[in-house]
């Protein structure tokens, strides 16, 4: 169905009111201007446009940054690593067994690889939106770590960061060769057969820029059977004068991912480097084109743009067990296939007004994607060592899904200073989506269908100097997520699917919207910076993929409200030749409706919910997200040329997935778990360097995350049991890996 156009326009007046004020109150006071002059102090991008940045200490929130420094890579396998371990309020579970596939989590948002994972976190690489427009995944995978000049971690439900904003937004800038010139290679080796070569060269005449990097990185994985390989490319052609600056940028990457995902207990006892079934395969392989620009009209007005093309092609292999297994002669297992391709395109204008005491922008963003999807299967039976044999033909896809989603955006953003220590800034944004979905074998599917989302959201926050060295800031902010096609193409209770092998029919979702509220203080005293918020947020809506009384299969549906409090406390400075920094945080995430779902292996079921249901009540808390969180980072410079590292990460245990009413009574909760890593960084002179790191020192036993599973391999070898009677109901747990480390050499042409 559509939005009529009369309830748009009722829609847009207000916004377009605001923007109208925006830009008379710009006009009226553009004889007042100055001349720009940078202060030198750290500022961050407040929209995803780049050309309109603020310093840090104005903005009304607590926005994170990772160092450059710190963004070397010194042996980490993944993006979600890093951020695990530099930001506060950031957890990462490992439900995939593989580096690049993991779940970050902020303040009890997810920015998640896994098709089903309730997505509550937006990613931006230079002004381009890069969560997967099939289910709003984000693939760490693709995202060049190597070319990261910085990453802001900015809180809340921001509505200029568009769609899919619940909880936070990532803003990813990559290098040029005007900040990034110079020549350098690096390379390093060591545990889990893991390896990586980096080489990386910027350069520029004074107006053409240029940079360049690529990444080949291998391992064997520390589980069984689980290599992986990834393959980044990175380039960029840049412009400037005076009055403007051009990008041109291309990423390009393609990986081969083994992610065995979770394990049954008892496997896990046994062994913690053991898998459930096999294979577990994802090879994505993408290309986006950038094309980022700002023109100065004036000394006070700025117009920014960005374009751009994005391909990705995504194919997965699952060997899993047989939903359909009743009696010894069938089929035990199955090979899950699927290929989806998807072609996105779009555009972002900005023109903002900049003075020294206040910063108003309107913008206007479009974004169009089209995705291919299609699912086969192939019965077979298990190996000795749980891999699926095929024994059948490959079925014929059924059905083809065809998903089409286009945004379009207008946004305003003022901000002011009424007095010298007071800076108030007003947002708003309104989003207008169309999702449309197409079984392309059959024109009487219910898969196909039309629906359109529009909403709009408002953002208002303040910054108070108490005293030149203490600043107190507020801010009460809306967003909104609209379904995705694979969300629409699965939500049918009485029609479950298997995510991502089955696509059924589409009743319409409602949109998530989210508000959030945040109220802090921060500061320095000395050497010594701080800071203190209270924040919140409810959603309401939340899409959320529930399991059906087929195992292993379900359904996406709106349940109620979700809500997440919490507290962030946030210490750190130098002291001599050490710079240490050290975070806790308290995240209440609960359930705030009841809801009856299905989980046949919750031991605590609601009869009056149905036959292998539990009741989900108001308070229940969500699983997967951890109360209890800490972070301590260290790092000694013991001489000139040598500097060593520690950064320690302690959370709470989390309740597994199926124990949402949390009232499982064996292993319905993992144990908390505290980890040590060590890094060092020699100078060796004459542009060498080396470095090492060192995970989990202390060879710490712990795991992630979890969930309720069947285990049907019994016994002392875990071989498949015909008898589906003696199949256990366990706990399959996200093992940590153990103790690891690697070493590597750094040589910078030049010196």
């Amino acid at each position: 169905m559509s939005t009529r156009s009369s309830a748009v326009t009722a829609r847009l007046t207000p916004l377009a009111a605001m923007i109208g004020g925006v830009l008379a109150y710009g006009a009226a006071n553009t004889a007042h201007a100055q001349a720009i002059v940078a202060p030198k102090v750290e500022i961050v991008g407040t929209t995803p446009v780049p050309g309109l940045d603020r310093p840090k200490d104005e903005i009304p929130s607590n926005v994170q940054s990772v160092r450059r420094e710190t963004l070397r890579d010194t042996g980490s396998g993944g993006l979600p690593e890093l951020l695990g371990s530099q930001l506060q309020s950031v957890n990462v579970n490992e439900l995939q067994g593989n580096p690049f596939q993991a779940d970050v989590n902020y303040r009890g948002f997810t920015a998640s690889p896994l098709l089903g994972t309730p997505q509550g976190l937006s990613v931006y690489q230079d002004g381009v939106r890069i969560n997967e427009p099939f289910g709003d995944v984000v693939n760490w995978d693709l995202i060049p770590r190597s070319a990261i000049a910085s990453i802001d971690l900015i809180p809340g439900s921001n509505p200029l960061f568009g769609l899919n904003t619940l909880g936070g937004a990532l803003a990813i800038r990559t290098k040029d060769g005007f900040r990034d010139a110079g020549t350098g290679i690096e390379a390093y080796t060591g545990s889990f057969g893991r390896h990586a070569v980096t080489a990386e060269h910027g350069g520029n005449n004074g107006e053409l820029g240029w940079y360049f990097t690529g990444t080949h990185f291998k391992e064997d994985g520390w589980r069984d059977a689980s290599p992986s390989e990834v393959n980044q490319f990175f380039g960029k052609i840049s412009h400037r004068t005076a009055r403007h600056e051009l990008d041109l940028a291309v990423t390009h990457a393609d990986s081969d991912l083994i992610g065995n995902g979770l394990t049954p207990e008892s496997f896990y006892d046994q062994r913690k480097r053991s898998i459930f079934t096999t294979p577990d395969n994802t090879k994505n392989r993408m290309t986006m084109v950038s094309l980022n620009g700002g023109y100065w009209l004036d000394d006070v007005y700025k117009l920014s743009g960005t374009l751009y093309y994005r391909h990705n092609k995504v194919r997965t292999l699952n060997g899993d067990v047989n939903d359909e297994f009743t009696n010894l002669g069938d089929p035990e297992g199955v090979l899950n296939r699927t290929r989806s391709r998807q072609n996105g395109y779009g555009f972002s204008l900005q023109l903002a007004q900049i003075l020294d005491d206040r910063q108003l922008a309107v913008g206007t963003t479009y974004d169009h994607s089209r995705t291919r999807f299609q699912q086969t299967e192939q019965e077979g039976n298990f190996n000795p060592d749980r891999s699926v044999n095929p024994t059948g033909p490959e079925e014929d896809p059924d059905p083809k899904l065809r998903g089409r989603t286009r945004t379009w955006s207008l946004f305003a953003t003022g901000t002011w200073k009424p007095l010298p220590e007071a800076t108030v800034s007003l947002s708003g944004r309104y989003n207008l989506s169309n999702v449309q979905t197409t079984d392309a074998l059959d024109a009487t599917s219910t898969l196909n269908s039309d629906y359109t989302y529009s909403k709009i959201n408002p953002a208002l926050g303040a910054t108070y100097a108490l005293t030149p060295a203490v600043t107190l800031y507020a801010n009460v902010q809306q967003g909104n997520r609209a379904p995705s096609p694979i969300e629409l193409g699965c939500s049918d209770p009485a029609q479950p699917c298997k995510l991502p092998n089955a696509m059924q029919s589409d009743p319409r979702l409602d949109q998530v919207v989210t508000r959030s509220v945040e109220v802090g203080l921060r500061g320095k005293a000395g050497p010594i910076r701080w800071n203190a918020a209270a924040f919140g947020a409810i959603n309401r809506d939340d899409i959320l993929f529930v399991a059906s009384n087929t195992v292993g299969q379900g359904y996406f549906k709106n349940f109620g409200k979700t809500r997440r409090n919490g507290i962030e406390l946030g210490l750190g400075g130098e002291y001599g030749s050490l710079m240490w920094n050290a975070g806790y945080t308290w995240v209440d995430a609960t359930y705030r409706s009841s809801e009856c779902i299905v989980s046949p292996e919750n031991s605590a079921q609601d009869a009056s919910c149905g036959a292998d249901n539990i009741r989900v009540s108001s308070g229940d808390r969500i699983p997967g997200i951890a109360a209890h969180s800490f972070k301590l980072g260290i790092d000694w410079r013991a001489t000139g040329w040598l500097t060593l590292g520690t950064d320690v990460v302690a959370h709470s245990g989390v309740y597994v997935r199926g124990n949402e009413n949390n009232k499982h009574d064996s292993n319905g909760k993992t144990s908390g778990f505290t980890v040590a890593n060590f890094t060092a960084n020699a100078d060796l002179g004459a542009g060498w360097s080396a470095f090492a790191r060192v995970n989990n020192v202390f060879d710490r036993r712990y795991v992630t995350g979890g969930q309720l599973g069947e285990n049907p391999f019994v016994g002392a070898n875990h071989s498949f049991d015909s008898d589906t009677n003696n199949w256990q109901d366990e706990t399959f747990y996200a093992p940590g890996a153990p103790r690891a480390g690697w070493v590597g050499l750094r040589y910078r042409f030049g010196g």
